[in-house]
C-alpha cells in the first residue's frame, strides 16, 4: 500500500470529515523550509521538532549559550501560528505567576487577570518556558500537569488545553541558581534535543556576518505566519499513527533495544570507566518505548513511507530515549559522554532486522 492511498482513503473517524496525510506531508514540509529560512545549519533540529509536532509530544532544547535555542522555538512557534505564551524561568518565579497577573489597575484597585498559560483562554497553541532549568521545583510541579494532562485548575474551575505543546529551553553551560528537573517531568518531554553551533565553514560565516542573524525580532516577523494548522495536528497525528505500520520484526528489534538499555552489561555493553551492572538505575519506560515509536512512525511518514524501517527508530533514538535514561548519582557528571556510548554500543550489539 502506499502513502498516496492510505492518505486517499484515511478516516479520521468519530464521524470526522476524511484527511489527506499526503497534503499534510506537503504542508510540514513547507513549515520546516519557513522555519529553515531564520535557522540555518540546523536541518535536523528542524526535522526532529516537525516530528514532534506531529507526535504530539512536548520538546527541551538544550545547548549552550548562544547557540539559538530561543530562536529556533520562536521561528517554530511563529510558523506554527495559533496563540503564544511565553515566560522566563527565574529563582523567584512562583507557580501562580504561570496563572495569574497581579497588578494595580489604573484606578490605583489591585486586580488579577488570567497569567500566560491562560490568557487565550483553551486554544493556547505552544507554551514557551525559556531557561527551564532557572525555575524552582515547585513551577515544574505545575509545568508537569500542563504538560501531562493538557490542563489546570485555575479561578474556580479546570482550564483543558487540547491544542498545546510546551517548548522549553535550557543552557548546559550554568550551574549556579539552577535546579535540575526531576525524572518525572523529563520524562513528559517527547524529545530533548541537543542544538551544537554549525560545523559548515559557509553557515558560519553567514550567522557571524549577514545582518538579518543579528536582529532575531525581524528575522522571526519576516517569516511566513500559521503555515500549519494547529487545531488539526491532532487529528493528523492520530491519522499517521493508524495509517503507519510496523513489522512483527521491527518490533522485536525496538524491544531488543529496549531490553539493552535496560540491561546493558547483559547485552555486552562495555563502556571504559564503569560498572555496567551498577550504571543503569532506570532504562526508559514503557511510555518512552511508547514515544520512541510514536517518533519513528512520523519519521518514516515524512520520508513518505507508510512503515517504520530500522533506520526511523535510530532517527529518533537518542533525542527520545537519552533523557529517559538515569544512572547511577556516581556516573552522572560523566552523564553526556556515557549516555553517548551507551545509544552507539546499543545500536552495534543489537542487529538491525
Amino acid at each position: 500500500m502506499t502513502p498516496t492511498s492510505i492518505a486517499e482513503r484515511r478516516s479520521a473517524g468519530d464521524g470526522a470529515p476524511d484527511i489527506s496525510l499526503d497534503d499534510w506531508r506537503a504542508k510540514a514540509l513547507a513549515f520546516e523550509a519557513e522555519v529553515s529560512r531564520a535557522v540555518i545549519g540546523q536541518p535536523h533540529v528542524v526535522r526532529l521538532l516537525t516530528i514532534a509536532l506531529f507526535a504530539r509530544g512536548h520538546v527541551l532544547l538544550e545547548g549552550d549559550v548562544g547557540v539559538g535555542k530561543t530562536t529556533i522555538l520562536r521561528a517554530v512557534a511563529h510558523a506554527l501560528g495559533g496563540p503564544f505564551e511565553r515566560i522566563e524561568g527565574t529563582v523567584d518565579l512562583m507557580p501562580t505567576d504561570m496563572l495569574y497577573a497581579a497588578y494595580i489597575d489604573d484606578a490605583g484597585k489591585p486586580r488579577v487577570d488570567p497569567g500566560p498559560a491562560l490568557r487565550h483562554g483553551e486554544d493556547l497553541a505552544v507554551f514557551f518556558f525559556n531557561e527551564i532549568n532557572r525555575a524552582r521545583p515547585q513551577v515544574h510541579s505545575l509545568l508537569l500537569r500542563l504538560m501531562a494532562e493538557r490542563s489546570v485548575t485555575a479561578f474556580g474551575k479546570d482550564w483543558s488545553f487540547p491544542h498545546l505543546v510546551v517548548f522549553a529551553d535550557r543552557n548546559r553551560v550554568e550551574k549556579e541558581e539552577t535546579f535540575e528537573l526531576p525524572a518525572a517531568a523529563r520524562d513528559r518531554f517527547l524529545m530533548e534535543i541537543g542544538v551544537e553551533t554549525p560545523h559548515d565553514a559557509d553557515i558560519r560565516r553567514e550567522l557571524v556576518f549577514d545582518p538579518r542573524f543579528h536582529d532575531v525580532d525581524r528575522l522571526i516577523g519576516g517569516l511566513k505566519r500559521a503555515v500549519l494548522d494547529h487545531r488539526g495536528l491532532n487529528e493528523a497525528g492520530r491519522a499517521i499513527q493508524t495509517s503507519v505500520s510496523t513489522s512483527l520484526t521491527l518490533e522485536h528489534y525496538v524491544l531488543a533495544l529496549w531490553d539493552a538499555l535496560r540491561a546493558p552489561a547483559r547485552a555486552g555493553i562495555v563502556i571504559d570507566g564503569v560498572d555496567m551492572d551498577r550504571l543503569i538505575l532506570a532504562g526508559g519506560s514503557p511510555r518512552g518505548v511508547g514515544a520512541l515509536v510514536r517518533a519513528a512512525r512520523v519519521r518514516a511518514w515524512l520520508e513518505g513511507r507508510d512503515m517504520v524501517l530500522p533506520e526511523d527508530v535510530r532517527a529518533v533514538f537518542a533525542p527520545v530515549m537519552a533523557h529517559r535514561i538515569f544512572l547511577d548519582p556516581i556516573y552522572e557528571p560523566r552523564r553526556e559522554r556515557i549516555v553517548r556510548a551507551l545509544c552507539g554500543q546499543t545500536f552495534d550489539k543489537v542487529p538491525a532486522p
